[in-house]
């Protein structure tokens, strides 16, 4: 009896070609690094080293996320800053890399845990929405232009002004995000947020620059 060739209508489903094992979701890889009992604490360079596979999206994503919810003391000098090195790189189009005094940076495993504890819920349901699309958006020269916007949101991100961190970090999630999955629509969302984000930062800087003003006019 003839043995049907791999492939063919005659072999049965499932042998030959087998598909690829689906690919691990963010918050299943945050879950699990939180709560690896051998880890006392969690370093930036953790963070890069298991996320660096995945590219910009999830090394974006991490470092902005802590600057939109109420994070620990201290996090957001933590995961702040490489945000301004990733998004550079990025638009330069080289691989992510952080300098020894970013990398070395770390946070107690029970308050990388509770942040990630509070971020995952809302991970998980964006994960759900994403899916491929406007695959232009998500071209390596698409992302080399949207790093250039996230550069600048990083920048306006680290500046002190007052309420001045949480939409772009707003903006560079829904990227990352977008980037994560390629999905296109999120990129655009993101970047149009982004964008409304610069319009309101420059708002309130001239409207503080006025009020300075005044107060040193009417003060002399």
């Amino acid at each position: 009896m003839p043995v049907p060739a791999p492939g063919s209508p005659g072999e049965p489903r499932g042998r030959g070609h087998r598909a690829p094992p689906p690919k691990k979701k963010l918050s299943l890889i945050l879950a699990e690094l939180a709560e690896d009992g051998a880890r006392e604490r969690i370093s930036v360079a953790d963070l890069v080293q298991i996320l660096q596979a995945r590219a910009f999206g999830a090394l974006l994503l991490v470092f902005a996320l802590p600057n939109v919810l109420p994070a620990p003391p201290g996090t957001s000098g933590i995961l702040g800053l490489p945000l301004l090195y990733l998004a550079a790189q990025m638009m330069l189009g080289k691989p992510a890399w952080l300098p020894a005094f970013i990398s070395k940076r770390s946070m107690l495993r029970e308050d990388f845990g509770a942040l990630i504890t509070r971020v995952t819920p809302m991970l998980m349901r964006a994960e759900r929405l994403l899916v491929p699309r406007l695959p232009a958006l998500s071209t390596p020269l698409a992302q080399q232009l949207v790093g250039g916007l996230c550069l600048v949101l990083a920048i306006v991100l680290v500046l002190p002004i007052p309420l001045g961190n949480m939409l772009p970090a707003f903006a560079i999630c829904l990227i990352a995000l977008g980037i994560l999955e390629r999905d296109g629509a999120w990129i655009l969302g993101g970047s149009a947020t982004g964008l409304l984000a610069l319009l309101i930062v420059y708002g309130v800087i001239y409207a503080m620059i006025r009020a300075a003003m005044f107060v040193i006019f009417n003060a002399f």
